[in-house]
């Protein structure tokens, strides 16, 4: 961005956020973190933090109301021009203690900034209009793109999911998707349980760990950033421990958290379908895969704009071939939990369902002991109902539907042959 327009800081530093993410190569988390960020005041830095997250959870809906306003809605407009815009309309939209003129002037100063000078008449012109409009509100009967539009999220999404698990839940699921995360408040909070991490990852941690009593050898396979893994050094201390990821900067830094809050843990960069035979086999293996992440799209919400429908087949070849090779690596007797944060079944049931077929010495358990071990521990917040989570025996976690975390599905499985 070019600086020949005064812009204040966390504007600007918004704007280029926003830019570098809609570029595809970067996620938002990192860049909230990095040094662009740390160079602004605390008050800025919450700012910009605002702006970021708040554009990307209501950008489809923010360009929904302002493509009309458009005079050639059919050409769209330039990236910094749109980014410039979807900045003004979150602030009118969303932020009621900036002022009008804040978002309106430093909107136009931002395309200016950014070499479009051209465009900042018409990027004044939408924002003035789309400050008279009548705010959006549900109708008394809304379609399913009706809900999908208003709150932001891709129809064909939607649509799978009032299909999957009813309108209702849908429609719960996207309100929750909005909302900043909340700290967690399905566990209660010790000393040894502060690993700062949402609920639904936290619960899947405490299953793996409930899942086998008194593992010598313990495997996560996809292990950054490193919260689960803590979760399974706390409750098995005896047990020896290997974190593997097979990305050298997510595995860099969670080789740094464990150092500090788990020692014994041994970290290796290992691609978990093909972990050396040298290895050997283990006890508990948890096998949380990588995946589209459609359960956590209120924490990372530019999801939404990245995912396409032919994605989730992708993931899910991933997905099989990393079950079936941890699935090796399993003593006879030994128990795999398998987990994402997916609420799509071609990731979840579906993988399973294919994975087993080719192998039948394993079989699918319940997690109903599992879960009772974790009540029972005292770790559940009093008052906090998790039976409801398992369906069929495999946990299944719905944002905004009885739950507050991120959405997560996890499955039992056990060599017997």
């Amino acid at each position: 961005m070019q600086n020949s327009a005064p812009v204040t800081a966390a504007r600007r530093v918004a704007f280029d956020i926003l830019s570098k993410v809609g570029a595809g190569s970067l996620h938002s988390d990192d860049l909230l973190h990095g040094p662009e960020m740390a160079a602004l005041s605390p008050t800025d830095r919450n700012l910009a933090t605002a702006l970021v997250m708040g554009v990307l959870r209501w950008q489809l809906a923010l360009d929904a109301r302002m493509l009309p306003l458009l005079q050639r809605p059919e050409l769209g407009v330039d990236v910094p021009v749109a980014i410039s815009l979807r900045l003004g309309a979150f602030q009118l939209l969303h932020m009621d203690r900036i002022p009008a003129h804040a978002a309106l002037s430093e909107s136009v100063e931002l395309v200016r900034a950014a070499g479009h000078g051209h465009a900042a008449g018409m990027v004044n012109a939408i924002l003035r209009k789309l400050q008279r409009q009548e705010p959006m509100k549900p109708k008394l009967y809304e379609s399913t793109a009706g809900f999908a539009e208003r709150l932001a999220h891709p129809d064909w999404l939607v649509e799978r999911w009032v299909k999957q698990y009813g309108r209702a839940a849908a429609l719960a699921v996207c309100e929750h998707d909005q909302m900043e995360p909340q700290a967690g408040e399905l566990f209660v909070q010790t000393d040894e349980a502060a690993f700062r991490m949402d609920d639904g990852s936290r619960l899947v941690a405490e299953l793996a760990a409930a899942s086998v009593d008194r593992p010598k050898r313990i495997w996560d396979c996809c292990a950054a950033p490193g919260g689960k893994t803590m979760v399974l050094a706390a409750r098995h201390a005896e047990a020896e421990l290997l974190a593997t990821d097979v990305h050298p900067r997510r595995l860099q830094a969670m080789a740094k958290r464990l150092s500090e809050a788990a020692p014994k843990v041994r970290v290796a960069q290992a691609d978990a379908g093909k972990l050396a035979e040298v290895e050997g086999e283990f006890d508990l293996i948890l096998c949380d895969v990588p995946c589209s992440g459609t359960g956590t799209l209120g924490r990372n919400p530019e999801i939404k704009e990245r995912l396409q429908p032919s994605d989730l087949g992708r993931q899910a070849t991933r997905q099989r071939e990393i079950l079936a090779a941890a699935l090796g690596r399993l003593a006879k007797g030994g128990r795999l939990l398998y987990s994402t944060c997916s609420l799509e079944p071609e990731e979840n049931e579906q993988v399973l369902e294919a994975v087993l077929m080719q192998h039948p010495e394993f079989v699918g358990m319940g997690l109903d002991f599992a879960m009772q071990k974790v009540v029972d521990s005292g770790f559940v917040a009093e008052g906090k109902e998790v039976g409801m989570l398992l369906r069929a025996g495999r946990l299944r976690t719905l944002p905004g539907v009885g739950f507050h975390g991120d959405g997560f599905f996890a499955a039992l499985l056990e060599r017997v042959g």
